[in-house]
């Protein structure tokens, strides 16, 4: 028997994830299909453990690169999610109880002594809040070196995905998850704590349409100045309120009301407020500009849900809806849609190949993101010089409706492009003159050569 059988077997009884029997028994299932004789490679063993789902698929593709670490704690490894802001996520399930969970684990790379206070601080966060549209924490501990907290495992998908996936949503299925996340949210708030980093991609949808807001790891209690992340701007650049950029410390509730705010835009538009641009130029626009105007990209929504969506972006947080239950009480006439969001395909699990990037979603993906907070981070102290030097963000004009805060349904693409009426009428006149001065000069000549 060739050596990279043996060092499978040797790695899968090593990982205890499976015993000889188990292997003995699909070795001969194996055999007897060859009709008693050839040779049997390692992967047909890991495929028929799979399939009798005495292995995952991850498990076996795991074992077969020689990793034989499948285990944190009681917990044994049976997936991987994705990449969140504080590391690795992992589908997991514990030994004994036989629960499905989602365990974050801090990579030993990036355990200093800061990543693990805040990794612990996120620990501490997430075990005092209950409530059904937040991710629930179940457990945390140590694995020789490895810090790891455990979670609510949510089956379905992101609202990023989800829109990215299906197109822009409609008002109804974007109002019921919203609204969902806004009670989720003011709960959080009840206890003190601001989330931060509200965006599409930290709300998870379940395919029967239950909300559940996730990723607590940038959240903090308000006026917590032992927090290490204090008065530096952290959260994703789309999704930034303008104090979070400008004041960190003054960072509270209407904060995610205007992220949250964001979010919702972005659910019923399929586009971010600010499309294109650097982290930096995205913060500077979320200080000083509005975004278009929501029916530019879906025109079923009304006037009082623009307002709505307004008024959730104010930019002046006094201005802004000071709640998530003011949020979700003007959200519940239209959370009224409870059709499924979610095609078996899309629902049979949260990390399957993402769809193509769309030039039109500059939503940033995970390995983006820290990338947008350290050039925000590196921007803030110039952001803070020039206001302290005079600068003030350019207000738009006065509305006489919140719909007004947003540019032009008409507005084209290009301001370049825009002629206003004095434009057109300077242009043709100009034609006109052109068109008589040459009118004149081919009758003279006419008349000279007929002379």
């Amino acid at each position: 028997m060739d050596t990279q059988v043996s060092g499978f077997r040797a790695a899968a009884i090593t990982s205890k994830l499976v015993d000889q029997r188990k292997i003995n028994a699909v070795m001969s299932e194996l055999l007897q299909e060859k009709g008693g004789s050839g040779e049997i490679i390692d992967k047909e063993i890991a495929a028929k453990l799979v399939l009798k789902k005495w292995l995952s698929p991850y498990q076996a593709d795991q074992l077969l690169a020689g990793r034989t670490k499948l285990t944190l704690g009681p917990y044994i490894i049976t997936d991987w999610i994705g990449q969140g802001g504080m590391g690795q996520v992992f589908k997991a399930v514990h030994n004994m109880l036989g629960r499905d969970c989602a365990i974050k684990v801090l990579p030993i790379s990036k355990s200093t002594p800061e990543a693990i206070a805040n990794f612990r601080r996120e620990i501490r966060t997430q075990a005092i809040l209950d409530h059904p549209n937040l991710v629930r924490a179940y457990d945390a501990g140590e694995d020789g070196s490895v810090h790891f907290l455990v979670v609510e495992y949510v089956p379905g998908t992101d609202l990023r995905r989800l829109v990215r996936t299906k197109g822009k949503l409609s008002v109804q299925q974007a109002s019921s998850i919203i609204k969902q996340a806004a009670e989720g949210l003011a709960h959080a708030h009840k206890n003190g704590l601001i989330h931060r980093d509200v965006k599409p991609g930290n709300i998870l949808v379940t395919p029967e349409g239950i909300a559940k807001v996730s990723d607590l790891g940038l959240a903090g209690f308000v006026n917590d100045f032992e927090d290490p992340r204090a008065g530096k701007t952290v959260g994703t650049a789309d999704y930034l309120s303008p104090e979070q950029i400008r004041s960190p410390l003054e960072v509270n509730a209407p904060s995610d009301v205007y992220s949250l705010g964001c979010t919702l835009y972005y659910a019923v538009t399929g586009k971010v407020p600010f499309p294109g641009g650097t982290p930096k130029s995205k913060a500077r626009r979320h200080l000083e500009e509005t975004p278009w105007h929501p029916r530019r990209f879906n025109d079923e929504v009304s006037d009082e849900f623009v307002d709505l969506i307004g008024d959730m972006m104010e930019k002046d947080p006094a201005m802004r809806i000071q709640s998530m239950l003011e949020v979700a009480e003007r959200l519940a006439p239209w959370a009224c849609d409870e059709s499924p969001l979610l095609d078996d395909e899309l629902a049979r699990s949260r990390w399957t190949t993402p769809p193509p990037v769309s030039d039109q979603d500059t939503d940033p993906a995970d390995e983006l993101a820290e990338m947008a907070l350290t050039e925000i981070g590196n921007s803030e102290a110039s952001l803070s010089q020039s206001s302290q030097s005079g600068f003030q963000p350019k207000p738009p004009p006065p509305p006489t409706s919140n719909i007004l805060k947003f540019s032009s349904v008409s507005r084209l693409v290009s301001n370049d492009v825009t002629f206003s009426l004095s434009q057109l009428l300077i242009v043709a006149g100009s034609s006109l003159l052109a068109g008589t001065v040459l009118g004149f000069l081919i009758c003279l000549i006419s008349r000279v050569g007929s002379g």
